[in-house]
């Protein structure tokens, strides 16, 4: 079975196809710049040379017609035909209360997600123009909307819900649901894996650190706590956003700036965290350049990044009770070395003892390391993510399984 996993985010779609019956993938790339203009796509297929294309998608729908020319190009796709195809593979940032796992798509679905899309406004639209999109092209086979928030669903009541009044959760839904499921799911089983044990006998922490950053408590496999919340917005530090603040500076700075509604989302979505403090419009390896040379901006938002890092892990401890390892993940909890250091700085009172050298060479995309000492009573992984993978994971359950009495890995 041939299964297509989409990631549509902002303007570009990330994309992997496997082979269900081998768990091999076939191609993964990346269409960029959809709507900008200079559109373009790379795609990866072992034994090959990377394949580049530029090709204007003024739309998402032209963006997924470009990836299935590319997947079966005569010369550089591993497909011979697109009707190989057999299940389209969807991301979806937020389900809400209502979508507790993997559901087959449907209009009443799309509806469902799009009334959602205030509470994830920089996902949701693209999510929606990728289904959309697939749909319109690929109209017979099954689509499977696969949603973030589906692996939190676990956690007590005592973990995601406000201080609020009650009636905000019954007639809202206002209430902690968390992201980045897939990838908390897949570095929690690996890291188990990692220890030699059965996972519903581990306690873990996994640090996703990527554009968005959360960080997740699991017990014997289950979310048990997580710092995102209604929206992306809450929890850690992040690139362009604030995370956790004091509640009352949004409505002291609508009143003292004149701000609406609109205009404070759009600061505190895309104008805070790190782009707040530097005041600077830097992508990663800019920002740590910049740390790495002496800029004190750019070196007080790496500090406060690691010290609120560093507040999350110590919290989910004591949640937990006990810590068996830390796992790191998504592309900067892969690749930076000084983020990890800084972050895990004089926690070895509390059992996480890093090992600098083996944190200082843990910068690849496709191995995974341990990056603690041997003697460290927290092993410390360092584990590239594969979310696709977990979504491939809920495709197949999903369609092998229609009447199944279990929900998929990802929630129920």
């Amino acid at each position: 079975m041939i299964i297509l996993i989409l990631n549509c985010r902002g303007f570009s779609i990330h994309f992997q196809l496997f082979d269900w019956s081998t768990r091999t993938v076939l191609a993964r790339g990346d269409v960029d710049r959809i709507e900008l203009g200079d559109s373009f796509i790379v795609m990866d297929v072992p034994g090959r040379e990377p394949y580049h294309l530029e090709s204007d998608c003024s739309s998402f729908a032209a963006a997924v017609a470009l990836i299935l020319s590319a997947l079966t190009h005569p010369l550089e796709g591993p497909l011979d035909r697109a009707d190989q195809i057999a299940a389209v593979g969807h991301r979806v940032v937020h389900g809400g209360e209502r979508f507790t796992a993997s559901v087959p798509i449907t209009g009443k679905v799309i509806a469902a997600v799009r009334a959602m899309e205030e509470l994830a406004p920089l996902h949701i639209p693209a999510n929606l123009a990728g289904i959309e999109g697939a749909m319109a092209i690929l109209p017979a086979i099954p689509h499977v909307a696969v949603f973030d928030t589906a692996f939190h669903q676990t956690m007590p009541l005592h973990a995601f819900l406000y201080p609020l009044p009650w009636e905000w959760y019954e007639k809202h839904g206002v209430r902690r649901y968390g992201f980045h499921g897939a990838s908390h799911c897949y570095g929690a089983r690996r890291g188990a894996a990692l220890l030699g044990r059965d996972p519903a006998r581990c306690s873990l922490i996994t640090v996703h650190i990527g554009n968005g950053t959360s960080l997740c408590a699991v017990a014997g496999g289950r979310s048990i706590d997580t710092s995102m919340g209604l929206t992306p917005l809450e929890g850690t530090m992040m690139g362009t956003r604030c995370g956790s603040i004091d509640p009352g500076i949004p409505p002291f700075m609508m009143q003292e700036e004149q701000l609406s509604p609109r205009d404070l989302d759009r600061i505190l979505n895309q104008r805070s965290g790190a782009a707040g403090i530097t005041g600077l419009k830097l992508d990663r390896p800019a920002f740590l350049a910049r740390a790495a040379a002496g800029d004190e901006r750019c070196l007080l938002a790496l500090e406060m990044e690691a010290y609120r890092l560093r507040k999350h892990i110590g919290g989910y401890a004591a949640a937990l009770g006990r810590l068996d390892a830390l796992v790191f993940s998504a592309a900067s909890g892969e690749w930076e070395w000084l983020v990890r250091e800084k972050t895990l700085a004089g926690m070895e009172q509390f059992g996480i003892c890093l090992d600098h050298g083996r944190n200082r060479a843990a910068r690849s995309a496709d191995r995974e390391e341990r990056i603690s000492t041997d003697p460290s009573p927290v092993a410390v992984f360092v584990i590239p993510t594969e979310e696709e993978m977990v979504y491939a994971e809920e495709v197949a359950a999903l369609l092998s399984l229609a009447n199944r009495a279990e929900p998929g890995i990802l929630g129920g």
